[in-house]
């Protein structure tokens, strides 16, 4: 297994990824979501960044994360946003990998925290990351804004 920055090489595998992660959260979303997440993660200038998980040389997962201030830190925080391994490969330690990259960068470039969610029926990743940490206390509000038409 590798962990590795994901590069523009691996578009078409992290397409393909990232089609099974929509449909195991039962999404669709529109291509030109898709487009738009893969060219945030290749452009430096954006916050969002991805890696991928590698077996025998094939991409088997990836984990985006995003990059930001933080209000009650002066060290930036790190939201892993979306993290998935192939149906296959789960329980190898693939998951485990990607995040650990992530709290081992957290250390090496001065991040504050790393924090993540998942749907509260997700009891496989929930077994996995309450390995990582306890879940904290806090409840999540949502309120999808229409697009205007300008």
């Amino acid at each position: 297994m590798t962990i590795r920055d994901i590069t523009a090489a691996d578009e078409a595998a992290w397409r393909g990824l990232w089609g099974d992660y929509c449909r195991f959260y039962k999404a669709d979303p529109p291509e030109a979501v898709t487009a738009n997440t893969w060219a945030m993660i290749l452009d430096p200038a954006s916050p969002v960044r991805a890696l991928v998980a590698e077996v025998a040389g094939v991409a088997a997962g990836f984990a985006t994360y995003v990059i930001h201030p933080y209000t009650w830190s002066v060290r930036p925080a790190c939201y892993l946003e979306d993290l998935f391994v192939r149906e296959d490969l789960r329980g190898k330690g693939l998951g485990r990998a990607l995040i650990q990259t992530l709290i081992d960068r957290a250390g090496d470039e001065g991040w504050g925290r790393v924090y993540w969610m998942t749907q509260e029926d997700n009891a496989a990743a929930r077994r996995l990351y309450d390995t990582f940490t306890p879940r904290d206390a806090f409840v999540r509000y949502l309120k999808t804004i229409p697009a205007r038409d300008d």
